[in-house]
């Protein structure tokens, strides 16, 4: 492997929302809709949110601290069958990186009032990038097992405990 075996990331912020248990939880932002919360940038990142009000998403990128301990195969919220973990969105990640598209209400100095959450509150925020919607949606994409799900109603969907560490 190229550079080394590990990395040096350091969260640069704090997401706080008003979920306290992995257990319940949204699954995925569009079964968080409506639901508030905020990021709280490190005061030496504050200068990077200029011009991020523009944008009415942003991708967050940040460390699923609170998931259970990474496995290759797993049975996802969305499907009763085991499934590679590479083709689900499990929290029991190798390295445990999670990422959820939020609508972004306020940017105010270090603080960013966010909706359509999915994480738990004290999430590590590792990063914040722009949602560009001509970029980011691929339209007539393949959704692999997920396709026998289409058209059904995955709002208010809810975690279970099955991939918690606690």
């Amino acid at each position: 492997m190229t550079g080394g075996d590990s990395l040096d990331i350091r969260p640069i912020g704090v997401i706080r929302t008003p979920f306290e248990s992995v257990a319940g939880i949204p699954v995925q932002p569009l079964s968080g809709k409506g639901i508030r919360g905020k990021i709280i940038l490190r005061e030496e990142y504050a200068e990077g949110l200029k011009d991020l009000d523009g944008f009415s998403h942003a991708t967050l990128i940040y460390h699923l601290h609170r998931a259970a301990a990474p496995a290759l195969r797993v049975v996802p919220f969305m499907d009763d069958e085991e499934h590679g973990i590479f083709a689900t969105r499990s929290p029991r990640r190798p390295n445990r990186i999670g990422i959820s598209t939020v609508r972004i209400l306020k940017v105010d100095k270090n603080e960013i009032e966010i909706e359509d959450l999915d994480m738990i509150d004290g999430t590590p925020l590792l990063d914040i990038k722009p949602f560009f919607p001509e970029f980011d949606n691929r339209h007539g994409g393949r959704a692999g097992w997920l396709e026998k799900r289409k058209g059904e109603n995955k709002e208010g969907c809810r975690s279970d405990d099955r991939f918690t560490g606690e």
